[in-house]
């Protein structure tokens, strides 16, 4: 039998990493200029590193990256190598825009409404670690924990992070003996963890392609083997020509789109696909049917 031959997409794709340099920068800004100014409460290792900040003023940024180094040996055991580069690159970002921030000291943002400005903070936070999951990045931290749980268990990212942090949030009261503090810091986890589900709700939209080529086996295999992808083999006739041809049917997660494209494109220049959004895709890889 002859043996396929491989391709890889282990390329260096700058769109990737430039949504971690967004990603990461946004959600720097969010806590170092709206939540920190007002002592609100995050969490995540950010919050525990914010925490740690408010109580024996440590810099944010030197604790952010000091916590990540054992979490970084479990992603890539668990999630793989790529996830662990761009998790490096990601955790590397967020230190070096928060220290920057510090050193800036700029004036505290909407300082007469602190609630309104935690909000925006919160969105701001939450839609930068939606930038870094949509790309298998993370800012590190409980993202990875979050991550994990996801791999193995079917919850939203969002409502994971947001049980997560409601453990952090209120060990807070050890140092505030505030229950407004948990109040707020509850309310702020809240707007991160709907933002980052709003930002990753329409980038893992699931997709249906249809896609035409002579060298079907070829892409059918790759899809199994590097996208962990099933696909279907269609009998059918091009009625301009009237010969028999083999469309492949494949579901995926519109985040997988252009993986697809960039791995056709390498094996079958010629070939013709079609992508279409669907509802909503339910079994094995999706989500469970109710």
């Amino acid at each position: 039998m002859k043996k396929l031959p491989e391709f890889s997409l282990k390329k260096f794709y700058w769109k990737d990493y430039l949504t971690i340099i967004v990603g990461s920068f946004m959600y720097a800004l969010g806590v170092t200029q709206f939540i920190m100014p007002h002592q609100f409460v995050i969490g995540g290792l950010t919050g525990i590193a914010v925490l740690l900040n408010y109580a024996f003023n440590l810099p944010v940024s030197l604790l952010v990256l000091v916590m990540n180094a054992l979490l970084l040996l479990l992603a890539f055991r668990i999630l793989g190598s790529e996830f662990l580069v761009k998790t490096i690159v990601g955790v590397a970002l967020l230190s070096l825009f928060i220290g920057m921030f510090e050193q800036v000291q700029w004036d505290p943002i909407m300082t007469d409404e602190p609630l309104m400005a935690g909000l925006i903070g919160a969105i701001l936070g939450g839609s930068g670690v939606g930038l870094l999951m949509s790309v298998n990045g993370s800012s590190g931290g409980t993202d990875i924990i979050v991550l994990i749980i996801n791999k193995f268990r079917h919850i939203t990212p969002g409502r994971t992070m947001l049980l997560v942090d409601l453990v952090i949030v209120s060990s807070s009261y050890l140092i505030f003996r505030s229950v407004d503090t948990i109040v707020f810091g509850i309310i702020i986890i809240a707007v991160m963890a709907t933002s980052v589900d709003w930002i990753l709700s329409g980038i893992r939209q699931s997709v249906q392609f249809f896609i035409f080529s002579t060298r079907y086996e070829e892409i059918a295999t790759q899809i199994n083997l590097q996208l962990r992808r099933g696909c279907t083999v269609l009998d059918g006739t091009g009625w301009y020509t009237q010969q028999p041809q083999k469309v492949l049917l494949v579901m995926a997660k519109q985040s997988e789109s252009n993986s697809i494209f960039r791995l056709v494109k390498q094996i079958d220049k010629n070939a013709f696909i079609s992508q279409s959004n669907v509802m909503g895709v339910y079994g094995e890889g999706f989500d469970r049917m109710k």
